[in-house]
């Protein structure tokens, strides 16, 4: 139950400091469409989504005013692609990349998430036809996001995957060079991708999953900014205060999240899976995980102080959520996408924030290089060394991290680029020796997991 103080103060986190329930995703279960036949494929995909997704936006609306907090986005995971479609061809894959894209426009969801393979231990046929489809699939869809699990704690780094995926990339970029390589905007590459993340682009419904269910992502970075900066005007506070405070904002916000997500739930006759705190933001004034830092006392994130301060903000942001609910999964922690905020992207162009700080950070935060774009004649493997590097945090950390990179054709560091809507805009970010042909990423094999992995 809420006490009258919570419902109060949460009155106000929606009033005044953008709290949002950010993603009601719906995820499907499809192994019971599996056909070897394309039409039926199809059609069983069709009927099934649509069966289960027609009310869902309608559902979130309803309960967002009845509550007077707005569903944001409205989306849809469903089990890898690569999986129950792995008898196909990679032009049959674009074919059903198109048939889901039109499936979202039917449903008027945002996003369909689980165009996706899980190679982490190797790349199966399925695998190689969707990750061959994955640049025209992106470059002919709106409404269809694609994610690559390259590499987990247990299984180690499977470097021919980064290097292919690297080329992916860059043919995706290739594919919508009018629009500043957008397609790359709507693909991840992942380690230890979890199954029951909200968020896009790298949502999918994971083996094992329920039939249908409701997962939440929450935000609230503006809320969290707002906590601080009302506590530090009344009196100086020591940091483990400051991340106490962090933690009971946390709190609140995940349980706003549940209620919603459990409500839609009901109505539509779905189980609940999790609420997904992630501070994510958006190109709004107000709505960005970089004020947070500039509000704990540093200049830009970016700068000297920053590792420290997000560590601290994403374990209190765990903490709080997991204090709040039995059902906290996806990511939960802080997301730092240039493009994605503002505060984030003006600290990048002004050369607070560079490359090599900006790794440094997904050490300590809940995704990795998120929308960070890049000169569009990066080497593919340089492009590749960046995943590797990353999917390397991620396995020996035992942690999630994940790539959403973009090399923007014919523009250097310096230039602007314009995604548009949530997508955000920014400066494109310099990458020491981008011209280099490496042979490191092109020995291939695997990198073997870490000692720490062996725990049976």
């Amino acid at each position: 139950m809420f006490d009258d103080q919570e419902i109060i103060s949460t009155i106000e986190m929606v009033k005044n400091e953008n709290l949002d329930v950010r993603a009601v995703t719906l995820g499907i279960n499809l192994f019971d469409c599996i056909s070897h036949d394309l039409t039926v494929f199809k059609k069983n995909i069709r009927k099934k989504i649509i069966g289960h997704a027609a009310a869902l936006v309608e559902t979130c609306d309803q309960v967002g005013e009845k509550y007077g907090i707005k569903v944001v986005n409205k989306r849809i995971s469903i089990s890898p692609i690569a999986l129950v479609g792995a008898s196909f061809s990679s032009a049959q894959m674009v074919e059903i990349a198109h048939e889901l894209n039109d499936i979202a426009e039917i449903v008027n969801i945002d996003f369909i998430g689980g165009f996706s393979a899980l190679v982490e231990r190797g790349i199966a046929k399925g695998d190689q036809a969707l990750i061959d489809a994955i640049p025209q699939a992106l470059a002919g869809t709106q409404r269809i996001c694609a994610s690559v699990n390259v590499a987990t704690t247990k299984a180690g780094i499977n470097m021919d995957a980064v290097l292919t995926m690297s080329r992916a990339i860059k043919k995706a970029a290739a594919l919508t060079a009018d629009k500043d390589g957008l397609a790359c905007a709507k693909l991840c590459v992942f380690s230890n991708i979890p199954q029951d993340m909200p968020f896009m682009a790298g949502a999918y419904l994971g083996v094992g999953q329920a039939d249908a269910v409701i997962n939440v992502g929450v935000s609230g970075p503006g809320v969290v900014k707002r906590a601080i900066e009302r506590n530090l005007a009344q009196q100086r506070l020591p940091l483990g205060r400051i991340a106490e405070i962090i933690k009971r904002t946390a709190c609140k916000v995940t349980r706003v999240g549940e209620l919603i997500g459990r409500e839609v739930a009901d109505i539509l006759n779905i189980r609940f899976g999790v609420v997904d705190l992630s501070l994510a933001p958006t190109p709004t004034v107000g709505d960005s995980v970089g004020e947070i830092f500039q509000a704990l006392g540093l200049s830009y994130i970016g700068v000297p102080g920053s590792t420290a301060a997000l560590a601290m903000l994403n374990d209190a942001v765990k903490k709080g959520g997991a204090f709040a609910s039995s059902h906290v999964g996806g990511l939960s922690g802080a997301f730092i996408p240039v493009s994605e905020d503002l505060n984030i992207a003006e600290a990048a162009q002004k050369g607070f924030l560079s490359m090599e700080k900006l790794e440094a950070m997904t050490c300590v935060c809940s995704v990795g290089l998120d929308m960070v774009a890049v000169p569009g004649d990066i080497t593919e493997q340089v492009l590749a060394g960046i995943i590797a590097d990353e999917m390397a945090i991620g396995m020996i950390n035992a942690k999630t991290t994940a790539t959403r990179i973009i090399p923007v054709p014919g523009k250097k560091a310096g230039d602007n680029v314009n995604f548009g809507g949530l997508l955000g805009k920014a400066s494109i970010m310099d990458v020491p020796h981008l011209d280099l042909e490496d042979s490191f990423v092109e020995y291939g094999g695997h990198i073997p997991a870490p000692i720490h992995s062996l725990k049976n």
